[in-house]
């Protein structure tokens, strides 16, 4: 049993160290398949496809649409925030993680399927936003019992390249599963009932086909990875009074390992600042560099790809140089990429008499900052699972969540601020790029929190209270 007052001899070593020293490659493949089988989710349902349909003119007009599905999105993540390390917790005591896994990736797949009867017609608007804002709510309480299952199948020799090769998949996953609704849905190869764009048929059987690609993909992992043993003994704590030991946990892991909750603070910045480089690449493709919507499609897929190969060489050299290394290396070279984009802009410029349109300036840079992202977010997530206490995975992943999804609003805003402030000062057209440095405060901000954080090897592992 766990305890604050155990003394430095007795402390235990992380979740991961005190778990299994041999990873198996079965595990790996089936942890990984719901990260592909997720991009199903975030790629066509929640970025590029589903939303795009819900905010159009169908729905009683671009503007009012957005201004629903935003105020749907902001709710769900309200609620993310607020119970998110409660669901980990629980999971992590009872021994349920893998079945609260699949509980709520079933409860993705269904309210995604459920998108079907979301017909393009403005009283069908709440529906839609509603489906999308509750999936958003399981995706999340699904994602704190995934990520949490990385101490289980990887060892501390091979955390980084395991989380590395997940999120690549995930890249990877996204990318096949837009070409398929491309191919079948959107601009279909061959004629068939999907095809057709009556009622939004395609695109509602977008969502169909998005819920069964996640939710096969799901499936290995649910037969592969073992459930993690239960720790509370005797009856089981009610909901409010999980709240109360998880304010005495924060208290303990700041008390004995504050370099955890410092990494929480730092991640949770640098992590809005990469989200953002995604949302807002292709309105910047578009708007600022001329890219029309094929040129943002042909961006992303290359994208994707770019971020995959950097996800998997980020994990390799996680394991060999730590994880503090390669997010600080992959923040520099994020921070240099975006600033190039926004002092070369969309003007031609003479490189060693070699001529550079100002599209050739987005796709290099542009595919930089892809390169930076993806070993970023995954040595972020193999950051954490080094310092989570014994069979405390779930709800230390929780907190992430919430900490994350508490200061999602700045990069968006100083995206807006840095738009507006330009707006008057430079020709019609220019304002966008400066959104860019927005995007750059951000990430630099969280550069600047993450170098005093200790690398997780020189880091106490906290030792929390016991329920």
């Amino acid at each position: 049993m766990n305890s604050a007052a155990a003394p430095e001899a007795m402390r235990p070593a992380s979740d991961l160290a005190s778990g299994s020293q041999v990873s198996r490659k079965g595990r790996i493949l089936a942890w990984a398949a719901w990260d592909w089988g997720s991009a199903a989710f975030n790629a066509v349902m929640t970025t590029f496809v589903f939303t795009v349909y819900l905010t159009s003119n169908a729905f009683g007009g671009e503007d009012q649409a957005s201004a629903v599905l935003g105020g749907a999105l902001a709710i769900a993540g309200a609620a993310i925030a607020l119970l998110a390390p409660v669901t980990g917790q629980r999971s992590d005591a009872g021994g349920r993680r893998k079945l609260w896994l699949g509980v709520n990736t079933a409860a993705v797949a269904l309210l995604t399927a459920l998108c079907f009867f979301v017909f393009p017609r403005p009283e069908f608007l709440l529906l839609g936003v509603t489906l999308i804002a509750l999936a958003n709510v399981f995706f999340e309480f699904a994602g704190v019992n995934y990520n949490a299952m990385l101490t289980q199948i990887s060892t501390p020799q091979n955390i980084g390249k395991v989380s590395g090769f997940g999120w690549g998949m995930g890249y990877l996953g996204g990318i096949v599963a837009l070409l398929v609704v491309l191919q079948l849905f959107v601009q279909p190869s061959f004629e068939w009932f999907g095809a057709s764009t009556a009622e939004g048929l395609n695109i509602r059987l977008v969502a169909v086909f998005s819920a069964l690609w996640f939710f096969i993909f799901a499936l290995p992992v649910l037969f592969a990875v073992p459930e993690v043993p239960r720790t509370r003994q005797g009856p089981g704590l009610g909901f409010l009074a999980s709240y109360g030991l998880l304010v005495r946990r924060i208290k303990a892991i700041y008390r004995t390992s504050p370099h955890t909750i410092y990494f929480l603070l730092a991640s949770a910045v640098f992590r809005d600042g990469l989200a953002a480089v995604f949302t807002f690449g292709g309105i910047i493709a578009a708007g600022t560099f001329g890219f029309e919507l094929k040129d943002v499609i042909f961006f992303a897929i290359f994208g994707n790809v770019v971020a995959a190969v950097g996800a998997v060489l980020g994990g390799l050299l996680d394991d060999r140089i730590g994880p503090k290394a390669v997010i600080t290396g992959s923040l520099a070279g994020l921070l240099l990429a975006g600033t190039a984009i926004l002092v070369l802009g969309n003007d031609d410029h003479a490189v060693f008499g070699i001529s550079w349109a100002g599209s050739t300036t987005f796709w290099v840079f542009g595919l930089f900052l892809c390169l930076f992202v993806g070993p970023a977010q995954s040595s972020s997530r193999a950051y954490l699972g080094r310092l989570a206490p014994p069979g405390e995975s779930g709800e230390l992943f929780g907190l992430y969540a919430t900490t994350g999804r508490a200061v999602s609003f700045l990069a968006p805003a100083l995206f807006t601020l840095c738009i507006t402030v330009a707006a008057p000062l430079v020709a019609p057209g220019e304002a966008q790029r400066w959104g860019i440095l927005g995007i750059m405060v951000v990430l630099l901000a969280g550069l600047l929190l993450l170098l005093p954080v200790k690398a997780p090897d020189k880091a106490d592992i906290a030792v929390v209270p016991a329920a």
